[in-house]
């Protein structure tokens, strides 16, 4: 009863704002894109707390600690340096030559394409919808499990729902209203997390109880190197480190930096963000050992170790806590599926679409074509967060990323190696993981960011016969400087 209250007001409170943010907004494209790009930094960086850490987090991550015990830390120390790192060398630029060039969506910030040639756009666009899309998928499944366990309800019921809460309050408030829900989320999120660990470890005999009672369970568990790494402890440390500068390729996160009011601004942002970011994911790391301590058995019979979690809520807390803890997983899949969703449909009626792009309801039905994809792929795919998620990430790193870093920096790339750049990463990332089954030893993005990146550096050494002529893809805005900034030249945004 007081769980089913708890989480239902928290859901409320979601719809509630998400409704309020459409009431005082334009009815513009811009504005429900991007916020007329005047996005609070605070709200952002808090949001993207949300938007950022998702299901992969509460759900997957947690199971992988679950199984592999402390090693895990090595993939969130890498994952927030490489993340941080990101900020100081891209994300500003991003915001600010987004504006000069007048770009709207990532794609076209991408492309900064001609109408003459579209590859580009289409090529970027696809990709970014196809494991977009997955990665959205991926968080209404993690959603759902949390609700299995607890109301003991089908894997649908969950999915539909977190589908049609998403989509309420994005039709109504485009990404404002994701910022302004998010932030919300975000607190919630990191509330609920700290507790179930205060929870969780006073009930394991402390900190060393813990330690005691994961080393009698299985000393592997403390290694800090996991089992089974072909290349060694640092390649796989490293490939998670690429892995979270791999944000830079992730559309639904970058849109959030281009919304932001000023490029001044994006270093609270990063502040707020980062903050609050070592603080959850400590938190994500404590849940998991703890879980193994308290719940053995989760691993036997062919048990799904990615309901650690909520069956760790449900067994140490009062219905009213495990209420409000299963608000913050739920809060996590949505916050993170209402960005994905955004940005599918704006990469479909801006990019795709042309025609399309500047109406503000085209936009909004947008949302309503990528809400029920998105849908339909959650209902019929694999239910493996952790991976699914670690496979989109990883694929749309090695696919975007390079290209971002290029087109924040204002170098010029002609079209065909920066398609060239996209599909090597994709190619490389999946071959990485689905070929070679490679992953377990080193994150897919990795070898596909590489692969990208050295594609466009060989193609320095060989520039186009003739004089430079204009390719329409590395035009600057009017008015803007014509002149490439340095690419070894870190602007500071302390």
């Amino acid at each position: 009863m007081f769980v089913a209250a708890s989480f239902a007001a928290f859901l409320l409170l979601f719809i509630g704002v998400g409704l309020y943010s459409g009431l005082s907004q334009p009815n513009t494209t811009n504005d429900y894109l991007l916020a007329s790009r005047g996005a609070n930094p605070w709200l952002t960086g808090l949001s993207t707390v949300a938007t950022g850490n998702s299901g992969f987090m509460f759900i997957g991550l947690i199971g992988f600690t679950y199984t592999i015990g402390i090693a895990a830390a090595w993939v969130l120390l890498g994952w927030i340096v490489g993340d941080y790192i990101a900020w100081f060398v891209v994300h500003r630029r991003l915001r600010r030559v987004s504006e000069q060039i007048d770009s709207s969506t990532v794609v076209a910030f991408l492309s900064q394409d001609n109408d003459s040639n579209r590859w580009l756009t289409f090529t970027s666009g696809l990709i970014t919808i196809s494991f977009l899309g997955i990665y959205a998928a991926t968080q209404l499944q993690a959603g759902s499990k949390a609700l299995s366990v607890i109301f003991g309800w089908d894997y649908v019921v969950g999915i539909v729902l977190g589908a049609v809460i998403v989509t309420i309050y994005c039709f109504a408030g485009g990404i404002r209203a994701s910022i302004w829900v998010g932030s919300i989320q975000s607190a919630l999120m990191i509330l609920s997390m700290v507790i179930l660990l205060g929870v969780a470890v006073v009930h394991s005999g402390g900190l060393s109880g813990l330690w005691q009672q994961l080393k009698a369970a299985d000393p592997a568990l403390l290694s800090l190197a996991p089992s089974g790494l072909r290349f060694g402890v640092v390649p796989f440390i490293l490939s998670w480190l690429v892995a979270g500068f791999g944000v830079v390729g992730q559309p639904h996160i970058m849109s959030r930096i281009m919304a932001i009011d000023s490029s001044k601004n994006v270093a609270t942002a990063r502040n707020v963000y980062a903050a609050l970011y070592c603080v959850f994911a400590i938190a994500a790391l404590g849940v998991g050992l703890t879980a193994r301590v308290l719940l053995p058995d989760l691993m036997l019979a062919g048990g799904d170790v990615e309901l650690a979690l909520p069956k760790l809520a449900e067994n140490l807390l009062p219905a009213l806590l495990v209420g409000i803890v299963l608000s913050g997983l739920f809060a996590a899949t949505i916050s993170t599926a209402d960005a994905q969703i955004l940005t599918c449909s704006a990469t479909l009626t801006q990019d795709l679409l042309p025609g399309t792009g500047q109406s503000y309801w085209m936009a909004k039905a947008g949302t309503l074509v990528m809400a029920l994809l998105i849908l339909v792929i959650a209902l019929v795919g694999d239910d493996n967060v952790f991976v699914l998620a670690t496979i989109a990430w990883s694929t749309l790193a090695a696919g975007l990323g390079p290209l971002m870093v290029v087109r924040a920096f204002r170098k010029s790339v002609r079209t065909p190696v920066a398609m060239a750049m996209m599909l090597t990463g994709v190619a490389t990332a999946l071959t990485w993981r689905l070929g070679l089954h490679l992953a377990g030893s080193a994150c897919e993005a990795l070898p596909g960011m590489v692969a990208g990146a050295a594609l466009f550096l060989v193609a320095q050494l060989w520039p186009p016969p003739g004089p430079a002529a204009p390719t329409g893809d590395a035009e600057p805005a009017q008015g803007a400087s014509s002149a490439p900034e340095s690419p070894v030249t870190v602007e500071s945004d302390a």
